[in-house]
């Protein structure tokens, strides 16, 4: 096995600029947008008020989904683009399960338990589905040139599309509304539910367990150790095959935990959700540095908050039409004056 050097250094077009033309120029671009959203929260500050929280909820989801991507490259350098469409897979489980159950108008501790083994099902189906596809189409095209995995995960992605297309159908799937919506708390007029919350309080200790499993248990030390090098790392007794199976285990149980929340939320998924919402969330690893999990979480929350600003806000605002748009040549301006993503290169190896 081909020794995994440490990534070297990008080349920056900010690099070969006068010291002082790059941090301007990103100055001036926070300006203009602090100054949008300012001009924009004094017109209707109740409107800002609701966007934010919104953004809020929908970049804990982006945010919970790009973890898997971070996680995954950050030990073995792939790009599964499969990931999004293990989400989906975990959100159709859901719907089934919502139904299956008959759990609409449920409430108290026994819809709270069933919350809960719905919960345990999909993290356990798309772990098993995550680490099965890394056994069979990743796991031999290691050593093969860096385009045969990449192309590998992107048929897999199609696949899997196809397994939602042929269980769920074309059309939206509904799922019952049956996460509390009562009122928490009210800001600026704003009220924010119950359901809103609920995608918070489990996006945040997921993060941290995340961190604690990576960077202080003896299994995150062989992930940290595989991701340096892996021949080394075998020859100091490290399971290099099962480090690498229980990383897409956990990448996949963070899709189905994602897939979950999504489903109970947004109360609808469809078979090719998995593909827009895999791409905005790689879109998020890379803004934050993809291999850096609180970066994913960051650019999970940055890209949704562009989004539901430039979708809602009303003055001086592109309009949603432009949402994609603004994000990419976000990415790119990232990638061009600043390719270690907005927290800079922290792979999961501790540091």
């Amino acid at each position: 096995m081909a020794t995994q050097a440490r990534r070297l250094p990008l080349p920056t077009l900010a690099g070969r600029l006068p010291q002082y033309i790059a941090p301007a120029l990103a100055m001036l671009l926070v300006g203009l947008v602090v100054i949008w959203l300012g001009v924009n929260f004094i017109k209707t500050p109740s409107e800002f008020y609701r966007l934010f929280l919104i953004g809020l909820t929908n970049g804990a989801i982006y945010g919970l989904v790009a973890l898997g991507y971070s996680l995954v490259y950050g030990i073995v350098e792939l790009i599964n683009f499969a990931h999004g469409d293990v989400f989906m897979l975990g959100g159709m489980l859901v719907a089934t399960m919502v139904s299956s159950f008959g759990l609409a108008g449920d409430s108290g501790l026994f819809l709270w338990s069933m919350i809960l083994l719905m919960l345990v099902i999909v993290m356990a189906f798309c772990a098993v589905l995550n680490t099965t596809i890394e056994l069979v189409a990743y796991r031999r095209l290691r050593h093969a040139p860096r385009l045969a995995p990449l192309i590998t995960a992107i048929g897999m992605s199609f696949i899997l599309q196809n397994v939602g297309l042929v269980w769920k159908g074309a059309r939206p799937t509904s799922v019952d509304s049956i996460l509390p919506r009562g009122e928490v708390f009210t800001i600026g007029g704003v009220t924010y539910t119950w359901d809103k919350l609920i995608v918070l309080l489990f996006t945040v200790p997921v993060l941290l367990l995340l961190m604690w499993l990576v960077q202080k248990t003896r299994q995150g030390k062989a992930m940290r150790a595989t991701a340096q090098d892996r021949d080394a790392s075998a020859m100091m007794g490290i399971n290099v095959n099962r480090t690498i199976s229980f990383t897409f285990f956990i990448a996949g149980a963070l899709a189905g935990s994602a897939g979950l929340l999504y489903a109970l939320y947004i109360t609808n998924i469809r078979y090719d959700e998995g593909f827009r919402l895999g791409l905005i969330a790689f879109t998020a690893a890379v803004i934050g540095w993809i291999g850096n999990l609180p970066g994913a979480v960051l650019g999970g929350l940055l890209i949704a908050m562009i989004e539901s600003f430039n979708n809602g806000l009303g003055w001086a605002t592109p309009g949603s039409d432009w949402t994609q748009s603004i994000i990419f040549a976000l990415l790119i301006i990232i990638l061009v004056f600043r390719p270690e993503g907005l927290l800079g290169e922290q792979v999961p190896e501790g540091g």
